[in-house]
Formats: C-alpha cells, sequence, structure tokens
C-alpha cells in the first residue's frame, strides 16, 4: 500500500511539472494543459498595431495593415514573423514553461524613414479561465495600484470616449493622445500586470511587458497589456519581452516573479 502511494504522488509530481502546449493558428495562440482552468487560454496574437493619434480618432484610421505567418511550431515554441505596413518586420519567438509562456519580440524598421508603429495589440480571452460574462468578468480582473492589487469592479470608472465599454489604465509616462479610444481610467497602474482570478479563485492568470502602452479591459470578455514601439527611426531595431502567468492565486509570488522576470521595471 505504501508503495503504491509513493507511485502515485510520483506521477502526480511529474503530471504537475509538465510544460504546457501552445498552438497557433489564424492569429489565435492557443496555451493548452491540465494546469490551465477552462482547459485553454486563447490570445488573438495580434489584434492590431496602431500609429499615434489614437485617442480621439476613429479606430480604422489608427490600426495599420499586418499580416502574420508561422516560421515554425513545436509544443512548447514557436516562431512567428509580422510584416507592418509599409516596411516594419516583427520575429517573435514564445516558449512555454510549466506555468508560463515567455514572449520575446525583435522590431526591425526596414523602411526609408521613421515609422510610426507605437504599439499593438495582443488580445488575451479570459471567459473561459474567470467562468465569466461581459457583464461581470471585472469582478475577477485586476491591476496593481499605489493601494496594490486591485479589482477592476472596485475602481473608479469613466464612461465618456469616442467608443463606449471597457476601460484605459495608462501607465506613466505615456502620452495620453496615443491610446485605446475607449473610456481611460483616471487610476495609473503602479505596474505593468494585468490579470484575473479563475472560476474557483485557486488560480491566476497575467501577462506583464517590459514595455507597456496600456492595460485594457475589452468589451469581448477579454484583457490586454499592449507593448510599447514607440516608433522606430531609420534602420532601427527594439526588443521587447513579455510573460503570460498561468499560476497558483498567490499574489506575492506573482509580484517576484514580475520583479525578476522585468527588473528595470
Amino acid at each position: 500500500m505504501l508503495k503504491t502511494t509513493f507511485l502515485l504522488l510520483g506521477v502526480l509530481a511529474v503530471s504537475a511539472a509538465e510544460p504546457l502546449t501552445i498552438g497557433w493558428t489564424n492569429n489565435m495562440l492557443r496555451i493548452s494543459g491540465p494546469q490551465v482552468p477552462g482547459d485553454y487560454v486563447e490570445i488573438w496574437y495580434l489584434e492590431a498595431f496602431c500609429r499615434s493619434g489614437s485617442t480621439h480618432r476613429k479606430w480604422e484610421e489608427t490600426t495599420i495593415p499586418h499580416r502574420t505567418e508561422l516560421l515554425s511550431a513545436t509544443p512548447q515554441k514557436i516562431r512567428l514573423r509580422t510584416k507592418v505596413e509599409p516596411n516594419v518586420l516583427l520575429e517573435h519567438e514564445i516558449s512555454a514553461g510549466v506555468d508560463e509562456v515567455d514572449f520575446n519580440v525583435t522590431i526591425r524598421n526596414e523602411g526609408k524613414g521613421f515609422a510610426d508603429v507605437q504599439w499593438f495589440q495582443p488580445c488575451m480571452r479570459v471567459d473561459r479561465f474567470t467562468g465569466a460574462k461581459q457583464t461581470n468578468y471585472i469582478e475577477k480582473s485586476f491591476i496593481f495600484t499605489q493601494e496594490g492589487v486591485k479589482l477592476l469592479s472596485k475602481l473608479p470608472r469613466k464612461e465618456e470616449a469616442i467608443y463606449r465599454g471597457g476601460q484605459v489604465y495608462v501607465p506613466e509616462g505615456v502620452p495620453m493622445a496615443d491610446v485605446n479610444p475607449r473610456p481611460i481610467s483616471e487610476i495609473k497602474p503602479s505596474n505593468a500586470v494585468i490579470g484575473c482570478y479563475s472560476k474557483d479563485g485557486k488560480r491566476l492568470l497575467a501577462t506583464a511587458w517590459d514595455s507597456t502602452q496600456e492595460l485594457f479591459q475589452g468589451v469581448i470578455v477579454c484583457l490586454h497589456n499592449d507593448p510599447r514601439i514607440g516608433g522606430l527611426k531609420l534602420n532601427e531595431t527594439k526588443t521587447l519581452h513579455g510573460k503570460v502567468y498561468i499560476m497558483d492565486n498567490d499574489i506575492p509570488q506573482l509580484l517576484a516573479r514580475y520583479r525578476k522576470d522585468f527588473p528595470r521595471k
């Protein structure tokens, strides 16, 4: 009996250490695994690329045509290439670990002048993870303020904007003219983490980047951490680093990992 118990514990330990699985099809990145509440999380990777002056004009005047292609894929590593018109190229390497997915992105201006590509949008769908709907998922979603972690449902909200619905949280230092044309919160996030709790409250899903244009609670049961490019000079190359964490509901541990992964933040 004792031997059987040890064998079972060993199997469980191995199972718990299995990495997440990732796949990318039709611009949707799927993160799967037995440790993921709802079985999988999908990210629209990528929804949009945006030029400056976005806050006070129609969305179709802000977005820049782009196309992403799959270069290679295994269950734990994906390489993508994105062309943003007319001549900006992004190389993406996406790697899956046991409880996180790592993003390394290189952005290169191959054009003949300045490229006004300010930010882009990975749209993380959280309906399956939270078990919530558009009407109530802010009750399970959070950001960090100077007072610590806060549910979005407990923060003051704005309603007026070109497009109603959702809420934009703009970090210090980001031009207010260059963000989502949705209602902009008066609350400034204290770090670049946005996330949510699982339906049973035992797990959390969070995302962070080393350069963030905005944190955004969207209109299709989604959360955004939209990376900031900030434009590209002639022949300029920039790099970005991001994470998606799927882990136990342990906010101090999340913050510790964030600070380790993004020491300059």
